[in-house]
């Protein structure tokens, strides 16, 4: 099976374009689903503090041994530099050296040497430490314990107060995007300062499954409406990381590099957008 196409961050690193989202599986279940979805040919996982499942995470990453890869590798060709690892700093350790902590804590649960993205979960604005938050993040940016550093959640107005003392421009900003919530301002404006976007819920929480628009699109490309719908994501540039319980889940995921939608495809999706949220919204969150 094709590994998913990689885009370049803003500082050269690459990032696999199609990852596997780890939002609400279970702690047990974290292993065994990584080393699934490495077998299937992922190689790019994204995991968060608050998810309490990095331990399972870090336990999947290193069982990169016992199998052959997606791709037809040989068993035991992988290594953790064919691995895309992202976690998060919570809410609660907001603050220069609180970062710093929570960051050690994630990685001793990764069991990792080092992280491959570490994001701002939510910017918080009311607690006001996001800006020392970075900068504990461009600390270990700069001293090769993580080689990217973004945010997740931020709205145009936190990346402004953000970039006013930032020397690191944020690599990601991992947001809620999908059909019904294109966020096309949040989009241009990434575009603009080299900022890719990832796109969380980008199903829309199970919504894409039985929308019209997207069965019929199905339909007409016999594709699955899941694989429509991050067809469309891939075709807007952006980064997604769908969830999968189940290998055929995690193959289906990955059924979207071999066919186009059209430009009348991608106006029917854009039609769309209805500004619906599945999760919270950020100034909602403190």
């Amino acid at each position: 099976m094709r590994l998913s196409p990689r885009l370049a961050l803003n500082n050269g690193v690459m990032m696999d374009r199609l990852g596997f989202g780890l939002y609400k599986v279970p702690p047990a279940d974290a292993a065994g689903l990584v080393t699934m979805a490495l077998e299937t040919g992922y190689r790019h996982v994204d995991t968060a503090a608050m998810y309490g499942n990095e331990t399972g995470v870090g336990k999947g990453v290193g069982a990169l041994s016992a199998f052959a890869g997606g791709s037809g590798e040989p068993a035991g060709s992988l290594t953790r530099q064919d691995v895309f690892v992202t976690t998060k700093v919570w809410n609660d350790d907001h603050g220069y050296d609180a970062t710093l902590r929570a960051f050690d804590a994630s990685m001793s649960n990764l069991g990792l040497e080092y992280l491959d993205l570490y994001l701002i979960h939510w910017p918080c604005e009311k607690r006001g430490l996001f800006t020392q938050t970075y900068r504990a993040m461009e600390t270990l940016y700069r001293e090769g314990r993580v080689r990217a550093i973004g945010v997740a959640n931020f709205q145009p107005r936190h990346l402004d107060r953000l970039l006013e003392t930032a020397e690191v421009v944020p690599a990601v900003n991992q947001i809620e995007l999908h059909p019904w919530l294109q966020q096309a301002e949040l989009r241009e404006m990434h575009a603009a300062l080299d900022i890719l976007t990832e796109a969380w819920s980008p199903l829309g929480r199970g919504r894409a499954l039985t929308d019209p628009v997207i069965l019929a699109l199905g339909a007409e490309h016999e594709r699955t409406p899941a694989q429509i719908v991050l067809r469309w994501h891939l075709q807007l540039g952006n980064l997604a990381i769908p969830k999968a319980s189940s290998s055929g889940r995690l193959r289906e995921n990955r059924g979207i590099f071999d066919f186009e939608l059209s430009a009348t495809d991608l106006a029917d999706i854009a039609a769309l957008e209805c500004g619906l949220r599945t999760g919270s919204h950020p100034d909602n969150v403190n």
